[in-house]
């Protein structure tokens, strides 16, 4: 008995389960066209009072403005990009789709003690304490072309400790790129000064 996603019932009999009729999903406007900023939220006072954050899950959920978002950077792409490499969490979303687009191979970075084999790791200072980036031994090798990316680049410590692991293992990081940039912060000033090309495609005012 087929199943008519239309009605939500099965065709040519009764069954024990029914629901609404989904409605059809909307794209927003073609990709080219579209304005990425405007499909993202800003929820006010989170995680902490004072902080706008700016939340990328409702540009997910609009199909355009997720392809247009991957075309653009995947578009701004150096070229001879050997690798993608994708900083957790919200990073891995946006650079695997890029590997994809550019039918590159994926290097995840991760925070400690999520990779299961043999890892390389590099510290960096938080406001208050540390942290850890790590990456397996064996995910990247000497001289291999490395665009970074991830969702957003605030004071860009993740990233800088990003660029700065990916070196260390011998590759040349080409590029970083983000959706979103918020300039205040100065993280995007603090790669460039790391000699790293910095793309955005939104930016957004204060912390």
């Amino acid at each position: 008995m087929p199943f008519d996603s239309a009605q939500g019932e099965w065709k040519g009999g009764k069954s024990a389960f029914s629901f609404a009729p989904r409605p059809a999903m909307q794209c927003s406007m073609t990709t080219d066209t579209l304005d990425i900023a405007a499909l993202i939220r800003t929820i006010p006072d989170f995680p902490k009072p004072g902080i706008q954050f700016r939340d990328i899950t409702t540009l997910l959920l609009d199909p355009a403005g997720f392809a247009a978002s991957v075309e653009r950077l995947a578009e701004a792409a150096p070229t001879g990009v050997d690798l993608i490499a994708g900083i957790e969490a919200r990073g891995f979303i946006f650079s695997s789709a890029i590997a994809h687009q550019l039918a590159r191979g994926l290097l995840l970075i991760r925070k400690t003690g999520k990779l299961p084999g043999v890892t390389v790791g590099v510290d960096y200072a938080l406001e208050y304490g540390t942290d850890r980036v790590e990456m397996h031994a064996d995910a990247c090798v000497p001289g291999q072309k490395v665009l970074l990316v991830d969702d957003l680049i605030a004071t860009g410590g993740t990233a800088l400790a990003a660029v700065r692991l990916l070196r260390e293992a011998g590759a040349e990081v080409v590029g970083a790129a983000f959706v979103i940039d918020l300039p205040d912060l100065g993280g995007a000033d603090l790669l460039r000064a790391e000699g790293v090309a910095v793309t955005t495609l939104v930016s957004f005012g204060g912390h």
